[in-house]
């Protein structure tokens, strides 16, 4: 059973054409995960560790500043939105969840980037950092995924999908009807697409 993760489904479903397809192929014939080529870990792995051990806002400031000199304009921008989209809110660590989406014998591994409680309100949050703009779509189809699969691991949480470099917070439930069906049809052609590339 093909298992891909939610960022690879998003990224498929942003597509149409061959370039969809060549996408699907990318994804299957992919080399396994490597650490050291994943640009925006530090930054992630570091919002982790600053809400984890109670750091305040200012601590931020230090993740926009990496060793790399590839990435400091880009992790820049980065601390600067996330610290504007924190502002005056208190925000407290809790574990965030990961679950399965199955359908049409594939599997998306969906899973929140942090767990924390705004002014006391449970939100399982998905980050998006890369440079491109997050589209209301691409973040609907994000944010119905994490209902169906992570809303029963955190009973009341809100999901959301936080456009880190514009401080936009996007949050789950508040897409288009049909949203379900869409994510269906993608995996039924993902399943199809898959044993062919």
């Amino acid at each position: 059973m093909p298992r891909i993760y939610l960022s690879d489904f998003a990224d498929v479903v942003s597509k149409s054409g061959p370039p969809k397809a060549t996408k699907v192929r990318e994804i299957k014939n992919r080399p396994a995960y490597q650490p050291a080529t994943d640009f925006y870990k530090p930054m992630r792995d570091g919002l982790v560790e600053l809400h984890r051990t109670a750091q305040g806002k200012s601590a931020v400031t230090a993740l926009g500043a990496p060793d790399d000199p590839k990435k400091v304009a880009s992790y820049a921008a980065l601390a600067d939105g996330y610290k504007k989209w924190w502002g005056r809110k208190d925000l407290v660590w809790f574990e965030p969840s990961r679950n399965v989406y199955a359908a049409h014998g594939v599997e998306v591994v969906v899973n929140s980037s942090l767990g924390l409680h705004v002014n006391g309100v449970p939100h399982l949050l998905r980050l998006h950092l890369k440079a491109d703009k997050l589209t209301k779509v691409r973040a609907d189809l994000i944010g119905a995924l994490m209902l169906s699969t992570l809303a029963s691991t955190v009973p009341g949480a809100t999901m959301a999908v936080l456009d880190v470099r514009n401080s936009k917070l996007f949050v789950a439930g508040n897409g288009p009807d049909g949203v379900g069906a869409m994510i269906d049809a993608e995996l039924a052609y993902i399943a199809s697409l898959w044993a062919k590339v």
